[in-house]
């Protein structure tokens, strides 16, 4: 059992492994009270007064206490981080942190200005942790990558993935959870598949291209298309060799 695990941990990709990784061990360092969540949550004056600027990562690192709700957002960290950077992301790991980091930086900056809005202030200071949110944005990426995927909610009913999204919503709202943070989610992930997948064959125009300094962190590896073997090309025809 522990060796299976082993190899299940070894084979996912880099960003998925660094991710899950970090965010198992805060979330358990904080359940142990080795690290506090009070250092971790994002608050935009201690960001700004105190220089305190790891808030601004490791607010997406913590989900909360180790329970089952803990457990569900873990499977689909696990899940979907997983599928996007070996399928859709798949040679272009630099992309695929370059679209996360878009997420989080949207995801921030929708915080930072919705507490400023007079009637929606008390809402977003609730908003603490976007780890969550980031997550959830991740589902939506690669619902909207992969609409036509059948799927089946708890063995109760089926529906495309291009629904996924809209079923997980529905499910946080009747379990009681805030709706705010699957939204959260959803917006940044929209935002990231207009602008990657829908603005470019609109315009031509590709707004998120992944910078170099960014490309330069990662050594992708090259995806080879095997060629066969042993193949011969056929003469050129007669008329073409003798033609004057």
């Amino acid at each position: 059992m522990a060796q299976a695990v082993e190899e299940w941990y070894k084979q996912m990709p880099i960003i998925t492994r660094s991710y899950l990784t970090a965010a198992i061990v805060t979330t358990i360092g904080c359940s142990l009270d080795i690290i506090s969540p009070y250092n971790l949550y994002l608050n935009p004056k201690l960001v700004i007064k105190q220089y305190e600027f790891w808030r601004l990562i490791t607010n997406f690192l913590y989900f909360r206490k180790m329970d089952l709700d803990f457990m569900f957002h873990m499977f689909f960290l696990a899940r979907y981080c997983k599928l996007l950077e070996e399928n859709s992301f798949r040679g272009r790991t630099a992309d695929f942190f370059y679209m996360l980091l878009f997420g989080a930086t949207v995801l921030t900056g929708i915080v930072l200005i919705g507490g400023m809005i007079p009637y929606l202030s008390e809402s977003f200071a609730k908003i603490i942790f976007l780890s969550n949110s980031l997550t959830f944005m991740m589902v939506y990426v690669w619902s909207k990558q992969n609409p036509f995927i059948h799927m089946s909610f708890l063995g109760l009913f089926t529906f495309t993935a291009a629904y996924l999204p809209w079923v997980l919503l529905g499910f946080s709202v009747l379990v009681g959870a805030s709706a705010w943070v699957d939204l959260l989610g959803m917006i940044a992930g929209h935002a990231y598949y207009f602008l990657e997948d829908v603005y470019p064959k609109m315009t031509g125009r590709r707004p998120l291209r992944t910078p170099s300094f960014i490309r330069a962190l990662f050594a992708d590896e090259p995806v080879v298309v095997a060629r066969p073997a042993n193949v011969r090309f056929a003469p050129p025809p007669d008329e073409e060799v003798h033609q004057d």
